[in-house]
């Protein structure tokens, strides 16, 4: 009869947890927690203020930049009060209509992200492949309606997902492993079937950031076949200089993307402290990291840069 009640009870709240087995220095955990969080907003709100006051840096490649530097400012506020919350204050009670929200915006966030990416590398092939008609191909109405469409593309395939997973009754454990909510740990807590859930993260996961990722193979594939055939040694390299700042951005994405999928679908036995440290790395160092490979390797970015601290 116990065990009949306890199946029907459905848990009110989710329980987040910080890096388990360091709970007694979480303050101490906290402080390179707050520094990566301090340096992605202002470096990513930096890179927005430079880019929306300087008028030559007015290019398709800088306003996708811009695009960047935006989803990685809203995946930092989505996510932040919960860690620090959980890392501050031990606050870990999170409801499920919250919880489900969480989870909404952080993958929206991450699809759009990868949209972005993908963007940028056809902007990248077609400023090399073709430069003449550069600008006249990518011209701002233009990147506006594929702005519009990487937004619209990632909303519409992640809104199903907050209503699968409130369709179920919670009854087994209610703590998860992150300081966030994931699809992937919300509906294993479920106890009901959850084929559905796991066909349709999966199903999703390969048409948005597989399908990206495979395109912007492709493009690089294409732009080292053209790279490849301009006869000048140095104008090569500076052409393919002009790559490096967005292939690191996408390194930074899709490796530590594809790492915690494969883990959270396939590494039962693999060790629990990877998964949260891989989750932390996922979520917080493309937004920390972006815009100083950007800074660095963008020339016309890092003079704007340097001007504005010599003034």
């Amino acid at each position: 009869m116990s065990a009949v009640n306890d199946t029907k009870f459905n848990h009110a709240v989710f329980l987040l947890t910080g890096i388990s087995g360091q709970e007694d220095v979480r303050l101490w955990i906290s402080v390179p927690f707050c520094l990566i969080y301090a340096i992605s907003i202002v470096g990513n709100s930096f890179i927005l203020f430079i880019i929306k006051t300087d008028a030559s840096l007015h290019e398709p490649m800088y306003i996708f930049l811009s695009m960047l530097a935006l989803t990685d400012l809203g995946l930092l506020i989505t996510t932040m009060p919960t860690i620090l919350g959980v890392l501050w204050f031990n606050s870990g009670e999170i409801s499920l209509d919250a919880c489900f929200s969480q989870l909404f915006f952080i993958h929206s966030l991450q699809f759009i992200e990868s949209s972005i990416l993908l963007s940028m590398a056809f902007d990248r092939f077609v400023a090399i492949r073709d430069p003449l008609r550069y600008s006249s191909i990518l011209t701002l109405p233009r990147i506006a309606k594929m702005g519009l469409v990487c937004v619209l593309r990632s909303v519409a395939v992640i809104f199903p997902l907050p209503f699968l997973v409130k369709r179920f009754q919670y009854c087994r454990a209610n703590v998860l492993s992150h300081s966030y909510c994931l699809h992937q740990e919300v509906m294993k807590l479920a106890c009901a079937d959850i084929t559905v859930n796991n066909i349709y993260g999966l199903l999703i996961t390969l048409l948005t950031v597989g399908l990206d990722s495979l395109l912007i193979f492709l493009s690089y594939v294409m732009i080292l076949k053209t790279v490849l055939g301009i006869a000048s040694h140095t104008q090569s390299l500076r052409a393919l200089n002009t790559c490096v700042s967005h292939l690191c951005a996408v390194l930074l994405y899709y490796i530590p993307e594809f790492c915690l999928t494969v883990i959270h679908r396939f590494g039962k036995g693999s060790s629990p402290l990877l998964q949260i440290l891989l989750g932390y790395v996922y979520l917080l160092f493309p937004p920390l990291l972006n815009p100083i490979v950007y800074s660095v390797k963008s020339k016309h970015l890092r003079a704007r840069v340097i001007k504005v601290f010599i003034k």
